[in-house]
C-alpha cells in the first residue's frame, strides 16, 4: 500500500442510526467526517483513536483543508512517533456538533433541507463518544489498542472507558478533567455571549446570508486562548512590549504586543470555525461531569475495569490544572485499576499539550510499547 493511501485520508460516512442523545432525543442520520493513517491489521487489533480538543478536528496529522497548516499534533502522531503510525491504524474523527463534515449546526437538517442551525440538538461528551463508537462499527474494530485524547479530547478518552470498558485496552489523558469546574463554565459563558451578543449572529440563522457573527466569535476566542496560556509564558513571550511602537497612542488601539497577539488568534480562528459550533461544543464540555451518572462517586465510573491509564498533567496549566488529573487517579485507585500519573513542567499553560515536549512524547510511546506487549 502506498504512503499516499495510508496516512491522511480524508473520508466521510453517513450513519443510519439513530444516535440516542442524552437529551432524551435521537439524531439521524449521524454524518462523521475522519481521518485514518497507517494500516489496521488483519485481527483489528492495533487501532487507536485520537479525541481532538474543543477547536480542534480530525486532521490531527495532515494539512488543513482550510488553513494550509499541518495537523495540530505531528510531533505524536506519524511514522515513527509515539503514536506509530507504522504499527497502528490511527483514527480521528470530527467530533459531531462541530463544523469540518460531522453532523453539528453548519451541516443539513433532513427534516428542512436547510442547516440545522440552532435548531441543532444539544449534546454531550458522551453522545460524541457514543457517535465515534458507531463510526468504529462501521470500520469493523471491536477493540481499541488505545483512546488519547488532550483537554476536551480527554474528557471523550475518559468517557471512553466508563461507557466501553471492553472495547479499551488503554487510555491516555492529557491535561483534562473528569468534569467541567465553575471557573471552566464561567469563561465559556463569556464567549457564549459575545457570540450572541453580535447582531450578525441572529439567533443561529446566518448561514443563507454567508455573514456569521465573526466579531463575537473572534472576542470569544480571544477569551478562550488566555485561558490556554500561562502568566509567566505570556511575560515571557509579551511582557509588556509595545507593538510597533515606541510610546503609548494613549488610545484604544493595540499598544501593547499582547494585545496584537489575541486580535490576530480571534481574527484566523473565525476563518476556520463556526460560531455555533463554538456554542454547542462549550456547552457540552460544561455539562460534562463523568461522577454524575455513577451515583456522583467518580470510582465507580471504572469499577472493574481492566482498561490501563496513564494521565499527564503539566503544573503551569490552570484551567484544567493537576489537581484534576489527580482526582482522577484517585479514584482510579479507589476501583483498582491500572493506572499511571506524571505531572511535566512547562511554561505553556494548557497549550503545553499542543506542543513540541520530548518528555511527554517519551512517556506516550513507552505507555504504548508497553500495552503492545501484554
Amino acid at each position: 500500500m502506498s504512503e499516499d493511501a495510508r496516512f491522511g485520508l480524508d473520508k466521510s460516512v453517513r450513519l443510519l442510526g439513530p444516535l440516542p442523545l442524552d437529551s432524551g432525543g435521537e439524531l439521524a442520520p449521524v454524518e462523521l467526517a475522519y481521518e485514518t493513517y497507517g494500516a489496521l491489521n488483519a485481527d483489528a487489533s492495533n487501532a487507536v483513536l485520537i479525541c481532538h480538543a474543543l477547536t480542534m478536528d480530525q486532521y490531527v496529522a495532515s494539512t488543513h483543508p482550510l488553513t494550509g497548516k499541518g495537523g495540530w499534533w505531528t510531533d505524536m502522531v506519524g511514522p515513527g512517533k509515539p503514536v506509530d503510525t507504522d504499527r497502528h491504524f490511527v483514527i480521528c474523527a470530527n467530533v459531531i456538533g462541530s463544523c469540518m463534515g460531522s453532523s453539528g449546526p453548519a451541516t443539513i437538517n433532513p427534516a428542512t433541507e436547510k442547516p440545522w442551525g440552532m435548531d441543532f440538538p444539544v449534546l454531550t461528551i458522551a453522545d460524541m463518544v457514543r457517535a465515534q463508537a458507531l463510526l468504529l462499527d462501521h470500520l469493523g474494530i471491536a477493540c481499541l489498542h488505545a483512546v488519547i485524547g488532550g483537554s476536551m479530547g480527554g474528557m471523550q478518552a475518559i468517557s471512553w472507558t466508563a461507557l466501553y470498558p471492553e472495547r479499551v485496552k488503554s487510555a491516555v489523558i492529557i491535561a483534562s478533567a473528569a468534569r467541567h469546574s465553575a471557573q471552566n463554565i464561567a469563561f465559556h459563558e463569556v464567549g457564549r455571549q459575545a457570540i450572541m451578543a453580535d447582531p450578525r449572529w441572529r439567533g443561529g440563522a446566518y448561514y443563507a446570508d454567508d455573514d456569521p457573527p465573526s466579531s463575537g466569535l473572534a472576542v470569544a476566542r480571544m477569551a478562550a486562548h488566555i485561558t490556554y496560556l500561562s502568566e509567566a509564558g505570556l511575560t515571557e513571550k509579551f511582557g509588556r512590549r509595545l507593538q510597533d511602537r515606541e510610546a503609548k497612542t494613549f488610545g484604544f488601539d493595540a499598544d501593547f504586543q499582547v494585545e496584537s497577539y489575541l486580535r490576530h488568534q480571534g481574527i484566523s480562528f473565525v476563518d476556520r470555525f463556526d460560531a455555533n459550533s463554538y456554542l454547542y461544543i462549550t456547552r457540552a464540555m460544561d455539562y460534562f461531569d463523568l461522577a454524575e451518572a455513577h451515583g456522583g462517586t467518580l470510582a465507580h465510573a471504572f469499577k472493574g475495569s481492566k482498561t490501563r491509564f496513564c494521565l499527564i498533567s503539566f503544573d503551569t496549566d490552570w484551567l484544567y490544572p493537576t489537581s484534576e488529573s489527580r482526582t482522577i487517579v484517585h479514584a482510579l485507585n479507589a476501583a483498582g485499576a491500572a493506572a499511571s500519573f506524571v505531572e511535566l513542567s512547562s511554561a505553556f499553560g494548557h497549550d503545553s499539550f499542543l506542543l513540541e515536549n520530548p518528555e511527554m512524547n517519551r512517556i506516550v510511546d513507552g505507555f504504548l510499547k508497553a500495552g503492545e506487549s501484554l
